[in-house]
């Protein structure tokens, strides 16, 4: 999209950054700014904060910033163009008719979603009025109703090699654009076309917005797998999507239920309960996680009873836990799914097993029972080793009381031996995750394992200057001409820095004035995280016209063979201005 300054900076203004995070996450004031748990990494002690002066926000723990078009592409996985319509639509502000400046992957993402809105209908088409009944027949044996084949746009894929690819080309879609859209692929030996979906039942996956951005397919015979979903897109990544979340977001509860596989879903929707979804063929991810929580305050799990399914409730729970959510965990007697619980004892039943749902504690607490024999001193030490490391994970101080009661009666020792010893437990986990809080917050800034400023860790001491020249130039628009002729480009060491302070000066000379959000169109979401860094962790410091003159200095010193060898000393901003302040004493 062409930038438009205007137009962008009414968007930003009709859209506070607080106001819309705060839709998002529970931000508590700061002086003037505000802080909050990020929503882009687990932890529990807030690290994010949000700039009320400049708009912006940026997280000390894992690097995420920038501007609240950057959050929205980032909370929502969209592209620039996208998160600006979403914004326009949510100001009421109407977008400009320019061309697509950046178009090219914008146009692939729209010829994909278009491509998959095809697919689906060709699918539906195949299941409802084609002369192959097997996949009607089989959700006529699970039980769905015309309707609910309808509100999910269940398909077909037929035997057939191609006639899906053949469909498309038809359309006026090449090949390449079918195989980018993982619709299709080529064969190695042959060279030709061939479906990625045959012989089986096919699942739409939908977005938050409506957009079809892949697909489930389940075979209808013992071939494997047996379940195939789209790969990784320009669309599509199974690990930040839900299967029916367009659906759940809408439901009146503040509780979500999550089951195992597609069928699952659509069985309990289908018994009026909209507020269900699944995971995309994996277990549950922090980012899945993160997305229950925008919607919900309480995650009712119904994993299927096997093994697999136990497991896979032990990982969810955690990562629920990270995330600030209630978790509940269903146990299904007689049934070994929520689809086959239903089919046997019906919704109402169904509600009530929700209802009685156990508590996450006690699920965890009588998982450390397994295989022990409580009538042992041993088998009664092993549970307090187990039942410890759970009762230390409970958050709230009084429920985590009530548990440690619990569980010194059944281990027959007094109270306050067990709740000295969780207490102990909790010290040493609080300093360790300070120190590990603290060792991530500085990984950001000595520039360990950067994959957006590679060459920043050869050249520390010169990153950290140039990172010094980009937040004087931003302080000082006004001195862009002065500051640009005593720092040219050419002087700059890393190549990221070098494109971040060549962009502001192109900002500074089209509108005479600079704002971080200026540069959201030209750097990718990570990459406006780093820029933001570089204000936010600069705000403390105050780069004077003397430590901007050493600064300088240092970059024209620096020699392309210096510190080739990577050893150089890590070095501090705090290290850095006290060097130049003895430097400019001398």
């Amino acid at each position: 999209m062409l930038r438009n300054d205007e137009f962008l900076y009414r968007l930003r203004t009709a859209n506070p950054i607080d106001a819309v995070m705060g839709n998002y996450l529970h931000l508590i004031r700061r002086g003037r700014n505000f802080v909050c748990n990020c929503p882009f990494h687990s932890e529990k002690t807030p690290s994010c904060t949000v700039f009320t002066d400049t708009q912006s926000f940026y997280c000390f723990g894992c690097g995420a910033g920038g501007d609240v078009i950057t959050f929205i592409m980032k909370i929502e996985n969209l592209d620039f163009s996208e998160a600006v319509k979403l914004l326009a639509q949510r100001s009421g502000i109407e977008i400009p008719q320019y061309s697509s400046a950046d178009s090219r992957y914008a146009q692939r993402k729209t010829r994909i979603y278009e491509m998959n809105r095809l697919s689906a209908n060709f699918f539906y088409s195949n299941l409802i009025k084609g002369n192959d009944k097997k996949g009607l027949q089989y959700f006529a044996e699970r039980g769905l109703t015309p309707q609910t084949i309808k509100k999910y746009g269940l398909g077909y894929a037929s035997d057939s090699w191609d006639s899906l690819c053949s469909y498309l080309k038809s359309k006026g879609y090449s090949e390449e654009e079918i195989i980018d859209a993982w619709l299709g692929g080529r064969s190695k030996k042959s060279g030709k076309m061939y479906d990625m979906f045959r012989n089986r039942v096919m699942f739409p996956i939908v977005d938050m917005r409506g957009n079809i951005i892949g697909f489930g397919g389940r075979v209808l015979d013992n071939s494997q797998p047996k379940y195939l979903n789209t790969s990784q897109t320009p669309v599509f990544d199974k690990g930040s999507n839900l299967f029916s979340m367009n659906f759940a977001k809408n439901s009146d509860t503040k509780r979500i239920i999550l089951c195992e596989g597609y069928m699952d879903v659509i069985a309990v929707n289908q018994a009026g309960f909209d507020n269900v979804v699944a995971t995309l063929g994996t277990a549950i991810t922090p980012n899945q996680a993160r997305l229950i929580s925008h919607y919900a305050q309480e995650v009712v799990i119904a994993y299927d009873s096997d093994g697999a399914g136990q497991k896979a409730t032990q990982k969810a729970i955690n990562h629920f836990a990270d995330v600030g959510l209630r978790t509940r965990i269903i146990r299904m007697e007689g049934a070994k799914d929520p689809d086959e619980f239903i089919k046997k004892f019906g919704s109402v039943r169904f509600r009530m097993l929700l209802d009685s749902s156990f508590d996450a504690n006690d699920y965890m607490l009588d998982k450390c029972e397994d295989g022990l024999d409580l009538n042992t001193e041993m088998g009664r030490v092993e549970l307090l080793k187990r039942a410890s490391k759970v009762l230390a994970g409970i958050e709230s101080p009084l429920e985590r009381e009530v548990y440690i009661s619990r569980t010194s009666k059944k281990c027959d020792i007094p109270v306050s031996v067990l709740k000295a010893h969780i207490d102990s437990m909790l010290n040493k986990s609080d300093r360790f995750e300070k120190k590990q809080e603290w060792r991530n917050i500085k990984s950001k800034t000595t520039y360990i394992n950067d994959n957006i400023n590679p060459q920043a860790q050869k050249f520390k001491k010169e990153a950290r200057a140039e990172e010094n020249i980009i937040y004087y130039l931003m302080k000082r628009p006004e001195e862009a001409e002065k500051i640009s002729s005593q720092a040219p480009a050419d002087i700059f060491i890393t190549p990221f820095n070098k494109k971040v302070y060549e962009a502001v000066l192109g900002r500074i000379k089209e509108s005479g004035v600079f704002t971080v959000s200026m540069l959201a169109d030209s750097f990718s979401p990570d990459e406006m995280g780093r820029i933001i860094g570089i204000e936010a962790r600069n705000r403390e410091f105050d780069i004077s016209p003397q430590v901007f003159d050493d600064c300088v200095s240092v970059l024209r010193n620096c020699s392309a063979d210096k510190s080739s060898d990577g050893n150089d000393k890590d070095i501090s901003n705090q290290e850095l201005l006290d060097i130049f302040k003895a430097k400019s004493k001398k």
